[in-house]
């Protein structure tokens, strides 16, 4: 059996089942040999060093009837008062995600923003990203790194 696939480089492909008996001509269910097994490596002990806050992505500012998906609001961990957000104003903050297609070596993204202002008297804060925050990221986690400090 031959595959024409645009990558030779590809690992082994056993063919599970044939779509013929489907009515579909030249089309196979594909399925990729299982890894090799690797050894396990040792890692650190105890617990990891976390040099940033994590914080929950609400939503876009908005009133009433329009939102503004240029500044989203942002609930940081343990920041309850218009007073405690003053610290975070201008620190930097990124929501990662994992993508399906890599770029760079990786699955994972990055979109950064920076905290810009408070909003409201409960410890929600205001940030403007890079690139505005897709509707997907609602709900999702930011890290809100503790740079650039004016300690």
């Amino acid at each position: 059996l031959f595959y024409k696939y645009p990558n030779r480089f590809l690992p082994p492909i056993r063919v599970l089942g044939s779509c013929k008996l489907l009515g579909l001509s030249g089309f196979y269910f594909l399925k990729r040999a299982p890894p090799k097994r690797r050894e396990m490596v040792k890692g650190r002990q105890g617990e990891r060093v976390r040099l940033y806050v994590r914080g929950t992505i609400l939503g876009y500012k908005r009133s009433k009837s329009n939102q503004y998906p240029n500044t989203s609001l942002i609930q940081v961990e343990g920041v309850n008062t218009k007073e405690e957000v003053a610290w975070y104003a201008g620190k930097r903050m990124a929501y990662i995600y994992k993508a399906k297609v890599k770029k760079n070596g990786t699955h994972y993204r990055c979109i950064w923003g920076k905290v810009t202002r408070p909003h409201g008297n409960s410890g929600i804060v205001r940030a403007k990203f890079k690139s505005n925050l897709p509707p997907k990221s609602m709900g999702a986690r930011v890290r809100v790194f503790m740079y650039p400090s004016n300690i």
